[in-house]
């Protein structure tokens, strides 16, 4: 864990954290609500999947201490771990930090947490009929760091949040990142007005998937093979524009609509048709059994369709494309919902009690951001301005990557002419390069 700690510390994470959340007992003693939740991330950083690795009696008695009001203090806290994470990077690569500000995205998604308990609280059935909490997240996809979450019920439906949690992200957001372009991306379970008005008022551009209801495929007759650009790094694949704007959006909405070449013969849909892909094709196709659709293939093409609603700047074809590449990357949320699931331990929620669960939500998620900033801080940057991280395939690496090439390393602790010395095993030097990193880093005030 000397990585983690090293960086927890450079950055004042605990400290940050404990001046936004306050004391959670009357006397001074004892662990801070800051400390549980950086000791849950590092446990699970570490590989713990639950309270027991953590002496579970007092981890789960410290956050059920933490009022709603202290858990929502955490984005605050947040907020200001960014901020110094940020004016880091801005020290040691201003290039590379200027970028970050020049241009946000916020992500907006949620996921379903199963659970097993009967008697657990702040849970309920989804439309699976699974027994679920529903973690309600917006992250700041540049840096793969989440700016504020909810644990909602598996009932619950997240359009209602969508607008305060955006604003909550933004104050979240450091003030340089605030001050310049920032995009909103979301999927079709955020199609509603509510939140297209609330990025509207903020001054926030934004790009949210469209159900595929029945006006939509009406638009459709009105294309033509002129109006269909080709997509970018995505073969077979075409985008377009529509003049659309659903009732109570903002009046400069418009509709982009992806569509893909499906290769039907070589098995590209399926015979379900409960499959995700089917839903994506044309009603009049759609309805087809398998046999009939291959013969069809044969003679004119099957297309899989996805619809977007975005007030960007779509005005050209080359435009179009650019929006739409940009938004299909919005999968970089299930990236950090992955990590967070199986790299750290939201896989589950470990407790009867909502606050623990909250607690435990938080600590994975703060595994996932501290995880980011390790990339953001301590890659080797190459001459187009991408990173070459600690990943196998030097990209960001992922925490389970983490945690077998950095966390859990074998060392030795030895006294040596009055000073502490960390001896590696043989071949072990990616420890030794991000610790030299991160000591070299500026001291945060």
């Amino acid at each position: 864990m000397a990585a983690v700690t090293e960086l927890v510390e450079r950055l004042d994470v605990i400290g940050r954290l404990d001046a936004a959340i306050g004391p959670i007992k009357q006397r001074r003693r004892g662990h801070t609500g800051a400390q549980l939740l950086v000791g849950l991330a590092a446990a699970q950083l570490v590989g713990e999947d639950f309270l027991v690795g953590l002496a579970a009696t007092t981890a789960a008695g410290l956050a059920r201490r933490l009022s709603d009001t202290q858990l929502a203090a955490v984005e605050t806290g947040l907020g200001d771990v960014h901020t110094a994470a940020l004016a880091t990077l801005i020290a040691v690569a201003p290039a590379r930090a200027a970028a970050l500000c020049e241009s946000v995205t916020i992500d907006l998604d949620t996921t379903d947490v199963e659970v097993y308990g009967r008697h657990k609280r702040g849970v309920a059935y989804n439309h699976q009929g699974q027994r679920v909490g529903r973690p309600h997240v917006a992250t700041w996809a540049d840096t793969a760091t989440v700016l504020a979450a909810d644990l909602l019920a598996g009932n619950e439906d997240p359009r209602g949040d969508a607008p305060a949690l955006l604003r909550r992200a933004l104050a979240a957001l450091p003030a340089r990142a605030r001050a310049g372009r920032i995009r909103l991306r979301a999927d079709a379970g955020y199609f509603a007005g509510q939140l297209a008005r609330a990025a509207l008022f903020t001054g926030i551009e934004f790009a949210i998937g469209a159900r595929r209801i029945a006006p939509l495929w009406r638009l459709l007759d009105g294309l033509t093979e002129a109006d269909w650009t080709d997509a970018i790094d995505m073969p077979a694949a075409q985008v377009a524009v529509a003049d659309y704007c659903p009732n109570w959006w903002p009046a400069a909405t418009g509709l982009l609509i992806r569509r893909v070449r499906l290769d039907v013969a070589n098995g590209a849909v399926s015979a379900d048709p409960r499959a995700r892909r089917r839903r994506t094709l044309h009603p009049d196709q759609r309805v087809l059994p398998l046999p009939e659709l291959t013969a069809l293939a044969a003679t004119e093409p099957v297309y899989g369709y996805s619809f977007i609603v975005t007030n960007l700047d779509v005005s050209t074809g080359e435009a179009a494309a650019d929006v739409e590449h940009w938004y299909r990357h919005r999968t970089q949320i299930e990236n950090l919902f992955r990590d967070a699931k199986h790299g750290a331990a939201l896989r589950h929620l470990p407790s009867g009690y909502p606050e623990v669960n909250r607690a435990w939500m938080w600590g994975a998620l703060l595994a996932a951001g501290l995880t980011g900033w390790l990339h953001q801080l301590t890659a080797t940057p190459t001459a187009d301005g991408s990173l070459i991280g600690h990943g196998v395939r030097d990209g960001q690496a992922m925490i389970a990557t983490l945690r077998h090439r950095l966390i859990r390393v074998p060392a030795r602790l030895v006294h040596h002419a009055g000073a502490l010395i960390l001896r590696l095993p043989p071949g072990q030097t990616l420890l030794a390069e991000i610790l030299a990193r991160i000591r070299a880093l500026p001291a945060t005030s």
